[in-house]
């Protein structure tokens, strides 16, 4: 890192979540099919997720490919599951270099069988990785999500496993596919949409968020840490005063 150039990173957060947005529109800003705007999108990836892991960012989540996404047109959603499947077999070095375990949340189920196949290897061999935990969100949803966890534990109701008294926020937590980590501290969206898009909503309720009007495949390293730094900025005071905070 360029110390000079870096922006002030003042505290690196323990988990950071992010909407990769903007690649289609910037594909068609460059009269190009949006397939190439993904294509330029998965070095933006790789850069992100490298430099989180350099800086110390323990939990990384991507939102990849949501279950509305499904409903593009068949040749996008099968070039993105191509993409995916090429992008596991080409990081799988590296994320063993970099002592990143790999871990998928969402309906692993609806994802092609050569995908799974690829993305189950993956996370076996990284499986013993303890640096940095990557999560990519593969046809994720976060109502389904919560809908699942609600049903399981309706399940446990009735079959006499738990108590109706017994449910609490850390029993549905415990039971959400993020069942183990921690919330995200910091929310980044960029492609200059300001919305959560069914991402995490259990898990972001205390997030600080970060919009950005720069499409995902400009953003890059100095983006990133940019981001990163504007957190550092951030007074988190999780319903108490900034006054109680100072008094320690």
């Amino acid at each position: 890192m360029h110390a000079a150039s870096s922006p002030d990173i003042r505290l690196v957060p323990v988990h950071v979540a992010i909407v990769m947005d903007g690649n289609g529109r910037w594909a068609e800003e460059r009269k190009r099919p949006r397939l190439f705007g993904h294509k330029a999108g998965v070095d933006s990836v790789r850069t992100v997720v490298e430099t989180a892991r350099e800086i110390g960012v323990r939990h990384l989540t991507l939102y990849a490919f949501s279950t509305e996404n499904w409903r593009r047109p068949a040749f996008e959603v099968k070039g993105l599951m191509t993409l995916l499947k090429a992008y596991l077999q080409s990081e799988l070095t590296t994320m063993l270099k970099n002592d990143i375990h790999l871990l998928c949340i969402g309906q692993q189920d609806r994802l092609p069988a050569d995908v799974r196949k690829t993305l189950d290897m993956v996370m076996a061999k990284t499986a013993h990785c303890s640096s940095m935990t990557l999560n990519l969100a593969l046809s994720y949803g976060s109502r389904s999500e919560i809908v699942r966890a609600v049903r399981q534990l309706a399940g446990k109701c009735a079959g006499g496993e738990l108590a109706v008294r017994d449910l609490n926020e850390e029993l549905v937590a415990s039971h959400l596919y993020t069942a183990g980590q921690p919330d995200p501290d910091l929310f980044i969206r960029t492609g200059g949409e300001r919305r959560l898009s069914n991402f995490l909503l259990w898990q972001l309720s205390y997030a600080e968020l970060y919009f950005t009007d720069i499409k995902w495949p400009e953003f890059g390293r100095e983006q990133f840490l940019e981001a990163i730094a504007v957190y550092g900025t951030r007074q988190r005071r999780f319903g108490k005063t900034g006054a109680q905070l100072r008094q320690g």
